[in-house]
């Protein structure tokens, strides 16, 4: 099982590949699309990346969930996603910081969960399993 910091060493690589962006940006904290200019069609791009460096296999959806939908008015409301929404999350992401997320819970804030951080999160549980 890879360290860690191992883990983040080959994230950094494929975000690098992926996106085109400079190693030096690449940090824990970098967001994907607003620090590292991912778009939609980026984030399989992604995955499928990962999947080859981890020697893995993640499930549409498992790292970057689909179907949070705003018409569901029981997760999100007023553009906001409500507390059962919140906790839908942290369901669907252990791996993200959902509670930095619900003290502004706009449902554009969403893509802020989707962190370099949040990736290694992810690889470090998934690898461990």
């Amino acid at each position: 099982m890879p360290t860690r910091d191992e883990i983040l060493d080959k994230v950094r690589d494929t975000l690098v590949d992926a996106l085109g962006v400079d190693e030096d940006e690449v940090t824990p904290q970098a967001r994907l699309s607003a620090d590292l200019g991912a778009e939609s069609i980026d984030f399989l791009d992604i995955v499928f990346r990962l999947e080859k460096s981890f020697n893995t296999k993640i499930p549409r959806g498992e790292l970057f969930p689909e179907n949070f939908s705003a018409a569901d008015a029981t997760l999100v409301a007023n553009g906001k996603v409500t507390e059962k929404g919140i906790e839908e999350l942290r369901t669907r992401m252990p791996h993200a910081d959902v509670d930095s997320f619900a003290k502004d819970p706009k449902v554009e804030n969403i893509p802020e969960l989707f962190t370099v951080n949040m990736i290694v999160n992810f690889l470090e549980k998934k690898l461990a399993s």
